[in-house]
């Protein structure tokens, strides 16, 4: 162990008690959320706390990750080989195991800003400590409850012989841990900052690059590598992909990106990639679907359904899986560059990507650059590619190779001389993306980990304060650069429900039940009001069923709000869109009954007349009265049959049986939850029950219930064998 900084240990409880020497036996742990936590110093922590109840721990942080687990037999034998497969190599968080079981001491408490949605609805300890806040606001509310120790997981490189560290996943702790001993000299208290090294961390680059002396103290072991949560890819349904198409035509060529996890955000990427490579289809459709017809004007407006020449920049909280799918398909190739004068001239379209003469010449037309280089002037044309990388400048002249060439470019000779002899092919240093973290399934770590050096550089995995906001207190960029970047930036999201007026309800329950947090969806939603050509659209999926029980997602009232009716902007179901932006009352809710499932359309309508909200003889027009779900599915039902829009468009970890066995699992729990009488057999399925059909055999055998020994082992067979006759499978 050295005495120069950052201290490294290999052995996790030495560096718990090193903490504990340093900071004393009140420990408040930060930590980033969802993938970039450092699970063997968490764990070595917690274990700490549990064997001495004189240690007093909290936890800051968000979206702990966890294996899934089961409370029965049949489910232990349907999840058991899939978390052995795809999780088997992930050490699960102590602290949130013991907070799942109801079993946290009394000496320790974790408090969340962000769960995975609707993982804690049921726990009293997670719900009391939730801590509402903006993603943005995060660290300040860390450091606000006495956060003494910050701890990430990293990555490690040796470039040019020098040790180097990524935040990789969760960069937007840099500015954090930099300025610790500046905000412990302020506030009179030591900060750690503890990094735990693991291989397994993809090594981005950009604002995640930081200097080893950042840390105090370092975990390096080999035995410590485990491998990252994995974010299975949820399937997409025929809802998700109608929705997701709708959301693809407001997207503009050349425009800025920002999307989520899950099967809204994969359905987006996937119709983007269908309008890029199968347009014709793509426009087939969307005519199909009458999003042609019924809202032609918004697309034209604010976005588009051509192929695309100048491609999308992303500029998003989160780093998913469904991006490096439209890279690989190539869209995602707009560049944005970090710095203003040369980000401006290419908005203005006056130098393109492709560096020519004309590029040098616009650069001392607008004043970029002087007209006798200056060694800055020199740094800044080779550092983005202008210049070529070779070339050296000493004593104001430009040497390439044996020749020589004076930096006054004012003299035409000059000018001519270097233009051809010393210019780049291409701008480089420029990003396709500006993210805060990332999270995905295993096979998309595996994706960053295997790009190239310089294709991962063209990610730049920055503060979170960069990119979910515009306004600059951050050291990463002025708001005129991110106003540069951001052209006809689209902010994506999803929501639970809105309501008539264009509340949006996404975090929680109206009861106070948080479901997942607000996370960054507020600040984008207020930066797209502020971006000059910046839009913001929540996709809601019009219906939510329980049972036989189906209810709108469009509500007349509501009572909680995530993000309030001043800040309404375009809303998405898979009907359709409202544009609500600068509208009155009466034209946002005749908007949103357009794009309401047509079983509740006129229960809200006559609700809005009787408070005055519309006119008493305002009608929904005929052609938005057939909003059923069957419409879509008949819609789309051509384009599956060849091969479009499939149930995972991006692959999954599931096998064919899982995937069969899911379904029908979760369709008989929710039939028994609804009414026992469900459940009971037909005469034609009861004859199935007696005598096992030979379709059954390969699910039975993935459960290991084709052969039951015993009498819990036929009762669990039975169910499994009716809830695939109830599913149609058999």
């Amino acid at each position: 162990m050295s005495n120069d900084k950052p201290l490294y240990f290999t052995d996790a409880n030495a560096c718990v008690d090193y903490v504990i020497e340093e900071v004393g036996k009140e420990i408040v742990l930060g930590m980033c959320l969802g993938l970039g936590k450092p699970n063997h110093f968490a764990n070595a922590v917690f274990k700490k706390a549990v064997e001495d109840p004189s240690i007093k721990l909290k936890i800051f942080t968000a979206l702990s990750l966890q294996k899934p687990t089961w409370s029965t037999e049949l489910e232990r034998r349907f999840l058991e080989p899939l978390v052995e497969r795809v999780w088997g190599g992930y050490i699960d968080l102590d602290y949130i195991v013991a907070v799942s079981k109801n079993k946290l001491p009394s000496n320790i408490s974790v408090y969340e800003f962000f769960y995975k949605a609707g993982g804690f609805l049921g726990n009293a300890h997670m719900q009391q400590n939730y801590i509402s806040t903006n993603y943005t606001h995060a660290a300040r509310d860390v450091l606000a409850n006495g956060m003494n120790v910050g701890a990430q997981l990293i990555s490690k490189k040796i470039i040019d012989g020098k040790t180097q560290f990524s935040l990789s996943s969760n960069s937007d702790t840099r500015e954090l841990f930099t300025k610790r001993h500046e905000i412990s000299k302020a506030e009179n208290r030591k900060i750690l900052a503890i990094g735990q090294i693991n291989s397994q961390m993809p090594f981005m680059y950009g604002d995640a690059l930081v200097e080893p002396e950042t840390f105090d103290a370092v975990l390096e072991n080999p035995e410590f590598e485990f491998d990252l949560f994995g974010a299975p890819r949820e399937s997409v349904n025929v809802t998700d992909y109608a929705i997701g198409l709708n959301a693809s035509t407001i997207i503009k060529d050349g425009s800025t990106l920002q999307i989520g996890i899950g099967s809204l955000g994969d359905a987006i990427a996937y119709g983007l990639i269908t309008r890029e490579k199968h347009n014709e289809d793509y426009n087939a459709a969307l005519k199909d679907l009458n999003v042609l017809n019924h809202f032609g004007d918004l697309i034209e407006k604010i976005g588009g359904t051509s192929v695309f020449n100048k491609g999308l920049y992303g500029s998003t909280e989160m780093l998913v899986d469904a991006f490096l799918h439209l890279y690989k398909n190539g869209i995602m190739r707009r560049k944005a560059y970090d710095n203003v004068p040369l980000q401006r001239l290419i908005v203005e379209d006056k130098i393109k990507e492709e560096v020519s003469p004309k590029t040098l010449s616009i650069m001392l037309e607008e004043k970029v650059i002087n007209n006798i280089l200056t060694e800055s002037d020199f740094k800044f044309l080779q550092f983005y590619g202008i210049l070529k990388d070779d070339l050296k400048f000493e004593n104001n002249c430009i040497i390439n190779n044996n020749e020589k060439y004076s930096a006054d470019l004012s003299d035409k000779n000059n000018f001519n001389a270097i233009a051809n002899k010393c210019l780049g092919d291409k701008l480089k240093n420029g990003f396709w993306m500006h993210a805060a973290f990332f999270l995905g399934p295993s096979d998309f770590y595996e994706t960053l980990r295997n790009m190239t050096e310089e294709a991962r550089k063209e990610i730049n995995m920055t503060s979170v304060l960069h990119v979910n906001q515009l306004y600059a207190n951050n050291p990463y960029s002025s708001e005129e650069l991110k106003i540069l970047q951001r052209q006809d930036a689209r902010f994506i999201n999803a929501g639970l429900m809105v309501t008539l007026f264009g509340s949006i309800v996404s975090d929680g329950l109206e009861n106070g039940l948080v479901v997942s947090g607000v996370g960054g969806q507020f600040n984008f939603i207020s930066q797209a009001h502020e971006v000059p050509g910046a839009r913001c659209a929540i996709m809601i999926r019009s219906t939510r069923a329980k049972g036989k029980e189906v209810t709108s997602n469009i509500v007349y009232k509501y009572g909680h709000i995530t993000v309030p009716r001043h800040l309404r902007d375009i809303v998405i179901t898979e009907y359709g869109m409202a544009d609500l932006k600068s509208k009155p009352d009466k034209d946002i809710v005749a908007a949103l009954l357009n794009i309401t499932d047509s079983r509740f359309q006129q229960g809200l309508l006559d609700e809005a007349k009787r408070n005055k909200k519309i006119s008493s003889n305002y009608e929904i027009p005929e052609r938005f009265r057939n909003n059923f779900p069957e419409r879509i599915e008949k819609a789309m039902k051509p384009y599956q049959d060849k091969g479009l829009f499939p149930v995972f468009p991006f692959g999954t970890v599931y096998t064919d049986e899982e995937i069969v066995i899911g379904k029908a699992l979760r369709e008989f729990k929710e039939k028994a939850s609804q009414s026992k009488l469900a459940l009971i057999p037909s005469l034609s399925q009861a004859r199935k029950l007696i005598s096992i059909p030979e379709k059954a055999k390969p699910y039975l055998e993935r459960m290991k219930l084709d052969k039951p020994q015993n009498k819990q082992e036929k009762t669990m067979q039975r169910i499994v064998v009716y809830a695939l006759i109830s599913a149609g499978v058999i």
